[in-house]
């Protein structure tokens, strides 16, 4: 009993502060990235409050927790590559489709040599090996840097998902996507509607929804249109829907239709319907034109997701600000004790 006292008195209160972080910064603005840092932070620290409670088997509990870790790390590009596999042989082989195998491959080869080097570690004593020592870290490290960044970015997915957020909105912004041979949805695009005629059918007022998205080149008619009908089709009234059908892009699906919630006397109370790995891109442009709202996410098939995840998180992470960010991080993180590891050998 005492060691279980003597545990929790060194670990309680990292446990109470994380947890304190996590839950004030969502219940202030849950919509915010940083909560899934902060939830990352708090799960690290509750592994610590478990083992503590095993009282003098705290190390093996310890030991225990990060060897399954280990292995859940080791299954990531086994299922990423997996996932690319499905992707083309389910929709193309186009880069885009490609970029869960590519992922999958490259986070393989980073853990392999994180692991080489580490083996290298143990049993070259300093006798040689150096160079392939830190080469093998670096790389490694590099990987793991990035694989945090993405897992961060993935439960922010999650969130976006299940996250409560309040029922009753003046306007419902579903954010468009390409239609298939020039004038048929998606699954991709349905699923926005879907989730949006959801939010629609429990709002005691009812919100104008504003299907947004243009005419492609290899499309007949606009998306605002072909979601037009699919809201007929499943009872929504034509007078509770104002198509935007001139927008190209995300930015712009969200000038325009601010611009017609805006030309509207009355409350101004948005949400915006998209995919959940696109809610936090389209929160950004929301943010930068001064267009308060909430982001809701809609489910996506669970073998276009990696590849869906991995190309909106380069679109964010691009961003002068993200780029900063994980630019000034990797330096701390990766590269400085990369330095001062070498001058040590």
């Amino acid at each position: 009993m005492e060691n279980i006292i003597d545990n929790l008195s060194v670990v309680m209160p990292f446990f109470l502060i994380s947890w304190g972080v996590f839950v004030g910064s969502t219940l202030w603005k849950p919509q915010k990235f940083r909560n899934s840092i902060f939830l990352m932070n708090a799960l690290f620290f509750t592994v610590f409050f478990v083992a503590a409670l095993a009282g003098e088997y705290m190390g093996t509990v310890l030991l225990v927790a990060f060897l399954l870790a280990f292995l859940a790390l080791l299954l990531v590009p086994i299922l990423l590559i997996i996932n690319g596999i499905v992707m083309i042989k389910k929709e193309s082989r186009s880069l885009g489709n490609l970029l869960s195998l590519l992922l999958g491959l490259v986070i393989g080869v980073g853990e392999m040599a994180f692991f080489a080097g580490f083996v290298l570690e143990i049993y070259s004593f300093n006798q040689g090996y150096t160079v392939a020592k830190l080469i093998a870290i670096f790389i490694g490290s590099s990987v793991l840097y990035i694989s945090f960044w993405i897992l961060a970015f993935v439960l922010y997915m999650i969130f976006m998902q299940i996250m409560p957020h309040i029922r009753e909105f003046d306007y419902l912004i579903i954010h468009g996507a390409g239609l298939i041979k020039g004038d048929r949805m998606s699954k991709l695009l349905a699923n926005r509607i879907d989730k949006a005629i959801k939010i629609y059918n429990k709002s005691k007022r009812k919100p104008v929804i504003i299907p947004s998205g243009g005419q492609g080149q290899d499309e007949t008619i606009s998306e605002a249109e072909a979601m037009r009908k699919y809201l007929l089709e499943h009872g929504i009234p034509e007078e509770h829907i104002i198509p935007e059908d001139k927008s190209k892009t995300t930015m712009e699906n969200l000038q325009n239709s601010r611009n017609i919630i805006f030309s509207k006397e009355g409350k101004h109370r948005v949400a915006l319907v998209t995919s959940n790995y696109h809610v936090y891109r389209c929160l950004l442009y929301a943010k930068s034109m001064k267009l308060k709202c909430t982001g809701i996410g809609a489910p996506v098939a669970w073998y276009y997701w990696p590849s869906a995840v991995i190309r909106e998180f380069v679109a964010v992470f691009t961003t002068k600000r993200f780029l900063i960010c994980t630019i000034s991080g990797y330096i701390f993180v990766v590269l400085l004790p990369t330095f001062a590891y070498a001058k040590m050998i």
